[in-house]
């Protein structure tokens, strides 16, 4: 803090970064909390997390180098590799995502392709393909569609087709099994 009898220093004191607004959840997963920038630190880095608010809807292309979180309505695609996008309870997706990682609490409308893992709450809803090298499905979760499971270096693949049912991680597990017998 800046006192009248001592100079000003040359380095302006970093602000702290405004805390979002978080939404209580019946799930067990919370967006992570958010940081405050060091003055040398970049102003975006892996660790940041953008957010589509409930009141917001975006139609188009949504990129960048950080995660997002979408609790408002997005249509078009969103292409996020790297980083992970997770769809709120609230949130609403018209789109094919891109990204590391995808956590699905809220509607998913489109095709899904992460680098890691697709995680489908019990609250969520997923219509579309999934391609990952990973994916859960909790009880309760609705999928429709089908699964491409790619294994790191290794380019064969395990397709399971899933019509509109109420499914476990056993149960995509073991339909993934028996497609490799």
């Amino acid at each position: 803090m800046w006192k009248p009898n001592q100079p000003s220093s040359s380095q302006p004191t970093p602000t702290p970064e405004p805390v979002r607004p978080s939404t209580p959840q019946a799930s067990s997963y919370e967006p992570p909390p958010a940081r405050t920038p060091s003055a040398n630190a970049p102003t975006v880095a892996s660790g940041d997390q953008a957010t589509i608010g409930k009141s917001l809807v975006v139609k188009g292309e949504v990129t960048g180098s950080e995660s997002l979180y979408i609790d408002g309505k997005v249509e078009g695609s969103i292409n996020l590799p790297g980083n992970r996008v997770t769809v709120g309870r609230n949130g609403q997706v018209s789109a094919n995502i891109t990204a590391r990682e995808i956590v699905v609490l809220g509607k998913v409308r489109g095709n899904v392709t992460a680098s890691d893992r697709v995680d489908i709450r019990s609250e969520g809803a997923l219509t579309g393909d999934v391609t990952a090298q990973r994916i859960s499905i909790e009880d309760g979760a609705f999928f429709k569609g089908g699964i491409d499971i790619k294994k790191p270096g290794n380019e064969s693949k395990v397709e399971a087709k899933s019509g509109n049912s109420v499914a476990s991680t056993e149960t995509a597990k073991s339909a993934a099994t028996a497609l490799q017998a």
